[in-house]
């Protein structure tokens, strides 16, 4: 907690800070596999992105409605500060690019979870982008953790067609409380809006969810909770 209040006053001293870079997104979900709970849902999320002068920072909040008529929200934030742009240094190295402190705070009606750790942000032939960061999770509810994130963006065109594939991959180790679990979750994505005469861009396409022991609970006969789910989505950028 100690290193995530520092990130905070490195933040909040960042009193110029730009925004050199933003995007909006909203995404509209429909599975029918999920696990712990109603396997039908529905799911729409917002989320914004930016790239500043101190670093970047990704926000957002999904709200989901269920057949019995329950409507949770979930959100999470993560900004992640720049070492390379606050120092004026130097961090390449290899494939990195640079380094970042990063924080990740998660946050639901049962709890709320503050991560804090380091990043990289990597340059890897034909990827967007590609980051890594390995946190420490400081749990509100279940015995603290770590927990390992990768996130990409891969853009492809099939003739004149443009995809995109995207997505995260979340590991958090186990503790006395929870088992380690695995999320992989990829988007592939196709541009549609060209077809349709509008500027925004606007895709079509799926989000694939392999979740092992989803939440940390443990599989077995009597509760399921590896999760392999398939959502229909489309998403737009304003």
């Amino acid at each position: 907690m100690r290193i995530f209040l520092i990130l905070c006053a490195l933040f909040s001293s960042q009193s110029n800070s730009k925004v050199l870079w933003q995007d909006y997104r909203l995404t509209y979900l429909y599975g029918e596999n999920y696990r712990l709970g109603e396997p039908t849902r529905q799911v729409l999320t917002i989320e914004h992105a930016a790239q500043t002068s101190w670093g970047d920072n990704f926000f957002f909040l999904d709200h989901m409605r269920f057949q019995d008529g329950n409507r949770t929200n979930y959100a999470e934030i993560q900004p992640r500060f720049s070492l390379a742009k606050n120092s004026h240094l130097n961090y390449q190295f290899g494939p990195v690019q640079d380094v970042l402190l990063a924080a990740h705070i998660e946050m639901s009606s049962f709890a709320t979870n503050v991560l804090y750790g380091i990043g990289l942000d990597l340059a890897i032939p034909g990827f967007r982008f590609f980051q890594t960061n390995l946190y420490r999770r400081n749990n509100d509810k279940v015995a603290d953790n770590w927990q390992l994130t990768l996130v990409w963006a891969y853009p492809f065109q099939i003739g004149e067609q443009q995809f995109l594939l995207d997505g995260f991959l979340d590991w958090a180790s186990g503790s006395v409380d929870q088992r380690a679990n695995l999320n992989l979750t990829p988007q592939l994505k196709w541009l549609i809006s060209p077809h349709l005469g509008l500027e925004s861009p606007l895709w079509l396409g799926i989000e694939y969810v392999l979740w092992q022991n989803k939440f940390g609970v443990a599989d077995s006969e009597h509760l399921r909770s590896h999760e392999r789910n398939v959502n229909v989505l489309i998403k737009w950028h304003f």
